[in-house]
């Protein structure tokens, strides 16, 4: 499903768009691993997953592929949901002594964006310290390459040149930005998101509708990245639902795929916005899957920002199905956009509250001082203070 909306391309700044080498879409794609290895002349895969995707026997999808060709591999699987400076730490210590010289990760982004910090520490140990990659880390060195392979439909590590560590020593979490962490390949088989639970399903899917959405409005946002906010927007919006309601229908999971994919083209070149801001925080203070955090926080901050971005609220409502909107009053237009959230977000089961998620309310200053200073808070489209940011907070409360 298309959106076209047409706007003059702005000549008056230099853009730049990074994506990966090469990736691969479509369910079985996973086949074409033995091949690519061989192409790059790698000889052993560190092999970084999570301790479930091993119990569900979802990793081993992959390794079986490995097996059959014959490719050695290491596993490590130290990984929490919301990873931290020990698993990186620990990961790194694991990759030295394998012997491996390519990282294969399998899993959402708390396992890709293990095995970027761990590829990147790897080839520039003056980070080693981990907390100084924060923000946009001066690395020379290209990371490990890393071919990566998401089970979740979420997050769009596989594309980005974002990853995000938790140090719990500060109980905050580290969104770092590099360039040269970018996974050499990526291969995108719906089949290995086919036995995602359906919390997990909708929670992913509301993270990558919250990129699409923050990358269309962020203040980065530009012609090539409103083209793949849109489009993603769409697709979630189409494929959703469904996903999480029919987890047997290939189309949907292929489509979440596929469209969360597209949103982390997007969002990883012209950066996010506050509702990332307001949820890193909450994982790191109560160690929140990323993914809900982002889906209460959602509608909240649309509403904040509706002065700021008021045009482009038209255009999400009618990616997201709405019908009529050409003929609404821009305030109507708003409201439309919000409320489609709103509602995907319900049809989907995510929580309407902090509360319902374990947010504690005397918290809520603390968390608002955090959002503040988040990398993420200066792309927002509205600037905030930490009295706004608290305002929304109480709000979403």
């Amino acid at each position: 499903m298309a959106v076209g909306v047409v706007r003059r391309y702005d000549r008056s700044m230099a853009h730049r768009i990074i994506l990966n080498e090469t990736s691969y879409f479509g369910p079985g794609s996973r086949s074409v691993l033995p091949d690519e290895i061989k192409r790059r002349g790698f000889r052993k895969a560190f092999f970084v997953t999570d301790k479930e995707l091993l119990k569900f026997g979802v990793a081993q999808k992959v390794t079986a592929v490995l097996d059959a060709a014959g490719v050695a591999y290491a596993i490590y699987d130290d990984i929490k949901q919301n990873p931290t400076i020990a698993n990186v730490t620990n990961g790194l210590a694991a990759f030295k002594s394998s012997g491996a010289d390519f990282i294969v990760a399998v899993g959402g982004g708390s396992s890709i964006d293990t095995a970027k910090a761990i590829g990147i520490v790897a080839t520039n140990p003056e980070f080693a310290d981990i907390t100084s990659l924060e923000g946009v880390a001066p690395t020379k060195n290209r990371s490990v390459p890393i071919i990566a392979l998401p089970t979740t439909a979420g997050t769009a590590a596989e594309v980005t040149i974002n990853y995000v560590i938790t140090d719990e020593r500060a109980v905050k979490k580290m969104v770092c930005v590099d360039p040269n962490d970018i996974p050499v390949l990526s291969i995108v088989d719906a089949e290995l998101m086919y036995s995602m639970p359906k919390g997990l399903t909708a929670a992913t899917g509301m993270d990558a509708l919250t990129h699409a959405i923050e990358c269309y409005i962020t203040r980065g946002a530009w012609t090539m990245s409103d083209m793949f906010a849109l489009q993603a927007i769409a697709m979630i919006s189409a494929n959703l639902a469904e996903a999480v309601n029919n987890p047997s229908s290939s189309e949907a999971r292929n489509g979440m795929a596929v469209a969360q994919y597209i949103a982390g083209m997007g969002f990883s070149n012209v950066g996010l916005g506050i509702v990332h801001s307001m949820a890193h925080p909450l994982g790191a203070f109560y160690d929140t899957p990323h993914g809900i955090a982002n889906a209460v926080l959602l509608p909240y901050v649309l509403d904040y920002n509706a002065s700021a971005a008021a045009a482009k609220y038209r255009d999400i409502a009618r990616a997201m199905g709405v019908s009529g909107v050409e003929a609404m009053s821009e305030s109507d237009a708003i409201a439309a956009a919000i409320g489609a959230v709103r509602a995907l977000s319900k049809a989907v089961g995510i929580p309407e509250k902090l509360r319902e998620i374990g947010v504690k309310e005397a918290d809520l200053p603390r968390l608002s001082l955090a959002a503040l200073g988040d990398v993420c808070t200066g792309g927002n489209p509205r600037t905030p203070t930490a009295d706004e940011i608290l305002e929304i907070y109480r709000k979403a409360f």
